[in-house]
């Protein structure tokens, strides 16, 4: 920190002290001349505080409208951390705490300079938190700010992500949404090895590094229902179809972002699409709802569906 900007702060924090100071009675706290102090004040208006200055007995600097706000003097780094931590708090799906973020968000919005507000509000944007849940797997600050930042500059980046399987390799993107689902953060991107479509976990990411070359950006589906589909359907080896019998407004909220996908069929029904790595797991959920279904595919999970009733008829009480 420069001379100048402790200089700046002490200053700030001076005319939030009390009501009125003189030119002279900061010059004396300060130990510069009343001509620093003017400058100071210019300074501090600039960066968009609002310093009245009134002549006469009685006159000298105050605070306008916001005095009462402690003073923030924040480089644009540590005012969009403050904001992506609050963008989580928001998500976080704890009571109580989203509603506070939000009110959090607005007065910080309202108390930074406008050139440090406009870089707050464009990463902010890139964000967008789907569904909240808590539990959120542990992701690097740094990762989520600059794929952030990389979105709202549309920029490619450089990713050095792990898979499932443990390969590790370097992925060259273009990084279209951030998303948050149910606490777990992902990157919608184009991925321009494979030349397709791809969702990244963002705590499978060693590096992240946002390169200086930017893209056009292309015609893209539908974004949270891709990312949707792909961590609950297309993330698994084996998938499945089933028609469930009840309004999809009923169903909807009772299947976790993971577990499949709900689309409409006609007022009554519903498609559940989902994927596992085995059916039985696929078929206990099914149990676990309860609901009357219809199996579209695979043929083999009607079958699975029958063992497992088999079973459960044939466990007696000891």
């Amino acid at each position: 920190m420069t001379d100048v900007t402790r200089r700046t702060l002490r200053l700030l924090n001076l005319l939030q002290s009390r009501t009125v100071w003189t030119g002279p009675e900061l010059a004396d706290e300060l130990g510069v001349t009343t001509r620093s102090v003017r400058r100071d004040v210019d300074r501090l208006r600039d960066m968009g505080y609002p310093v009245l200055a009134s002549n006469g007995h009685g006159g000298g600097y105050q605070l306008g409208a916001g005095r009462a706000l402690p003073p923030l003097l924040l480089e644009g780094d540590e005012a969009t951390a403050i904001a992506v931590a609050l963008r989580l708090a928001a998500g976080s799906g704890i009571d109580g705490l989203g509603e506070q973020a939000v009110r959090a968000l607005a007065k910080l919005d309202g108390i930074l300079p406008p050139s440090v507000r406009a870089e707050v509000s464009a990463i902010t944007d890139a964000l967008h938190v789907v569904d909240a849940h808590t539990g959120a797997g542990g992701i690097l600050s740094s990762t989520l700010v600059t794929l952030a930042r990389a979105v709202r500059d549309g920029v490619q980046v450089r990713v050095d992500y792990e898979r499932a399987d443990g390969h590790r390799a370097t992925r060259r993107l273009e990084p279209y949404r951030v998303l948050s689902i149910q606490g777990r953060w992902y990157l919608f991107a184009w991925d321009l090895d494979r030349e397709d479509w791809r969702t990244f976990r963002l705590d499978r990411m060693h590096e992240v590094r946002a390169s200086t070359f930017r893209f056009t950006a292309r015609p893209a589906p539908d974004i949270e229902s891709y990312v949707r589909e792909s961590i609950s359907v297309g993330a698994y080896p084996i998938g499945a179809r089933v028609r469930i019998l009840r309004p999809a407004s009923e169903v909807a909220p009772r299947i976790p972002a993971f577990a499949g996908t709900i689309t409409a069929d006609g007022e009554d029904a519903c498609i559940l699409r989902s994927g596992a790595r085995d059916l039985t797991w696929i078929a206990m959920q099914l149990a676990w709802l309860g609901l009357p279904i219809e199996v579209i595919e695979p043929p083999e999970l009607a079958a699975e569906i029958s063992r497992i009733g088999t079973w459960a008829g044939e466990v007696r009480q000891g």
